[in-house]
């Protein structure tokens, strides 16, 4: 951290309120008749309500902290000299937000000479707010979070997004082992995993604002998130986030190289 900047965890009180005010935006718009799905270019979805929730923060981020810069899922990059960025999803989840389902986030993250220092996760559906500052500890909705201390798969909770990218081996060794896998994941099932809920995500497929937050919460509640290979890094394209005790384990038993 620069010394002549504001430390990460004073950060955090305004990181928290502009996130609950885009969870209001994006409320707003949740499960009304008006809601208006295009597709980008990519083919992903997208609402008025995820470029709503980011013009909220890029604008308050950009007010508060002009010689920041800011990366949105949305409007993309912004460069600034300061060394610090910020990084949004408006809506992580956009295809569960626009079917109705509640299990979606809005996720904001600052990164401080290339380190992740601060997330915050967002679920205001559901009414559960995550958010970590590094050596701080992670809370939900200010009360402090812990993984949990499962130390076999058998039984363990595993989420995912989706099962569109997994080898047919590997659906075989959940049922070999008795994993119990759930899917509705994105940042849902990191808040699972950080709060003691579920044993681990698996993300075959993430951009950065997907995880950038999820480092930091993570490893502050006490477990792990890395990308598959097992490197601690939120710019691979995919990761792992688990309980600790169990990371290497999933990691040896849903080896990189098999994904697809």
């Amino acid at each position: 951290m620069t010394s002549d900047r504001t430390t990460a965890a004073s950060l955090l009180p305004f990181a928290l309120e502009v996130v609950e005010a885009a969870g209001k935006l994006t409320q707003s718009f949740f499960r009304s008749p008006d809601l208006e799905i295009v597709a980008k270019e990519d083919g992903t979805p997208v609402t008025q309500a995820d470029q709503g929730a980011e013009r909220l923060i890029r604008d308050a981020i950009a007010a508060e902290f002009p010689n920041d810069a800011i990366m949105g899922e949305e409007y993309g990059a912004t460069d600034a000299a300061s060394g610090r960025q910020w990084v949004i999803d408006p809506i992580d989840g956009t295809k569960s937000f626009a079917a109705g389902v509640p299990l979606y986030a809005n996720l904001l993250a600052v990164i401080d000479d290339g380190e992740p220092v601060l997330g915050v996760l967002n679920l205001p559906a559901v009414g559960e707010m995550l958010s970590a500052v590094v050596g701080h500890g992670a809370t939900c909705n200010g009360e402090s979070i812990r993984v949990s201390q499962k130390s076999t798969l058998h039984g363990a909770y595993v989420m995912t997004s989706s099962v569109r990218y997994w080898p047919e081996d590997f659906l075989q060794r959940v049922l070999d082992e008795d994993m119990i896998l759930r899917t509705w994941g994105d940042a849902y099932g990191y808040a699972m995993v950080a709060s003691g809920r579920a044993e681990a995500m698996l993300d075959p497929r993430a951009n950065l604002w997907d995880v950038a937050p999820i480092g930091v919460i993570l490893s502050e509640a006490g477990g792990a998130f890395t990308d598959l290979e097992g490197n601690a890094q939120v710019t691979a394209g995919n990761g792992i986030g688990t309980n600790g005790v169990l990371h290497d384990t999933f990691c040896a038993t849903f080896p990189a190289a098999d994904w697809r």
